[in-house]
């Protein structure tokens, strides 16, 4: 563990041809990264040159053919991070996985392989799914409730993780001359009996150098905050301007310390989108022509995706923004209600909600000296932990790398070097300590204390 002070930790989002509507279209993107391994190699590279933490892809398991460009023909997260891994030697590897169509066994198995591949680099973003679509993919005909699905995600974490703990560190003999390959008192048995799944185990697969993959999560929902606080060592938080990051900030470090852990185990990465030019002026007219140039049919049709792809285009467009009950709830529900939120309280019509969530909104828009000034404000007035930068074209990002980081490095608040091998060590998160060896020192110190 490190006792330096603390520093800034940076995440670098990869989504190839973007998530927005005319990302795709900067000629510096190639029509295909987003199912270019090479094009994913060469961000993660540029990336760990600048000493990032991590690199985060996001999923979800439903398109419509008005889905953003980037959703509709994308590489598989833990397919592409495997091929990544070689590619890089020290940035973390995060990917998303869903705990509502998937199994324990299969999810405690694939990121354990990452884990290993990467050399303990792994971490798994963990979502329940928002969209009811979804449920037609894997065969049901309804999409899991809100409340059920993060009951289903507690279960699905404890599984995994009691999964991860089947070899104990020293299980493996590997002794040719006595001919023993495995300690079998070092192998555990899951037998997991619980509400929604059944496990066995153990699990086929040892320990990384990081102990477990580190459990990062994205929700912003009442129950997506308290599956954070019991189990999240990272998190994606979907929060916009300073005081709402700050306010979240300071919920999820009291949720944490409440569910007895440490709240500095926990790292809040906000995830953002600078603009960042010669001057403060030349930024904000490049954030203007973005906004000018989105299409409004495309920009309701993204608006409509964490209300379940809801039609937009049948409201008055200069009307205030539609009353939806409860429309949202059992889908992106933190996110919906995000978007409520704002334009009741800014009194947004629809056509300016739509156009206000269509591109991916900035509060760091200007210089370099603006853009560092801004993100050492959210860091040092406890807002964040660091942020998760969209990474677009290239040399969009290298003007972040380049020219902001040497600005927040002057200041002593992000690193030059690495000083750790693994995810865990570049967050500052201890080694789990596998539950079945803490149960042997236990029983040992008990059995010494009994016969003083």
């Amino acid at each position: 563990m490190s006792t330096s002070p603390r520093q800034l930790k940076f995440g670098a989002i990869l989504t190839g041809v973007g998530t927005a509507q005319n990302e795709w279209l900067h000629p510096e993107i190639p029509g295909d990264a987003s199912i270019d391994i090479d094009w994913y190699r060469q961000q993660a590279q540029q990336a760990e040159a600048a000493k990032f933490d991590l690199i985060f892809i996001v999923d979800s398991p439903y398109i419509t053919p008005e889905s953003a460009p980037h959703f509709l023909n994308r590489l598989e997260p833990l397919t592409l991070l495997s091929a990544v891994a070689g590619a890089t030697s020290k940035i973390g590897l995060v990917a998303t996985l869903t705990t509502s169509y998937t199994e324990p066994f299969n999810v405690a198995r694939q990121f354990a392989s990452l884990d290993l591949i990467s050399g303990g680099r792994a971490g798994w973003n963990v979502v329940t799914t928002g969209l009811e679509g979804a449920a037609g993919n894997f065969g049901r005909e309804q999409h899991i409730d809100h409340t059920e699905r993060y009951r289903r995600a507690g279960e699905h974490l404890q599984v995994v993780q009691g999964l991860w703990d089947s070899y104990e560190d020293d299980a493996f003999v590997r002794d040719k001359q006595s001919g023993v390959f495995l300690d079998p008192q070092r192998q555990h048995r899951l037998d997991h009996q619980g509400e929604f799944f059944s496990v066995t185990g153990p699990l086929n697969i040892a320990r990384s150098p990081q102990g477990q993959p580190v459990i990062f999560q994205a929700g912003i929902s009442e129950s997506g905050r308290n599956l954070a606080a019991n189990f999240a060592e990272g998190i994606f938080a979907g929060v916009d301007n300073f005081e709402d990051a700050r306010a979240y900030y300071a919920d999820i470090k009291q949720r944490t310390a409440a569910a007895g852990r440490n709240p500095d185990h926990v790292t809040i990465l906000p995830g953002i989108a600078p603009i960042i030019a010669d001057t403060d002026e030349q930024a904000q007219a490049i954030d203007r022509e973005r906004h000018g140039e989105l299409d409004l049919h495309k920009a309701l049709v993204q608006l409509g995706r964490p209300f379940n792809y809801h039609d937009f285009t049948q409201y008055p467009l200069d009307e205030p923004f539609p009353e939806l009950g409860d429309l949202g709830s059992n889908g992106y529900r933190g996110h919906a209600e995000h978007i409520k939120h704002v334009a009741r309280d800014q009194g947004l019509t629809l056509r300016q909600t739509a156009l206000r969530f269509a591109a991916p909104f900035s509060n760091f828009v200007g210089s370099p000296k603006t853009v560092a000034d801004e993100i050492e404000r959210w860091f040092v007035e406890g807002a964040v932990d660091g942020f998760n930068i969209r990474v677009g074209a290239p040399g969009e990002f290298a003007r972040f790398t380049d020219e902001v980081l040497p600005l927040l490095r002057e200041r002593g608040l992000f690193r030059s070097e690495y000083s750790h091998s693994t995810l865990r060590g570049h967050l500052g998160l201890p080694v789990p300590v596998n539950r079945h060896s803490a149960a042997r020192v236990v029983q040992t110190e008990t059995l010494q204390a009994v016969g003083a």
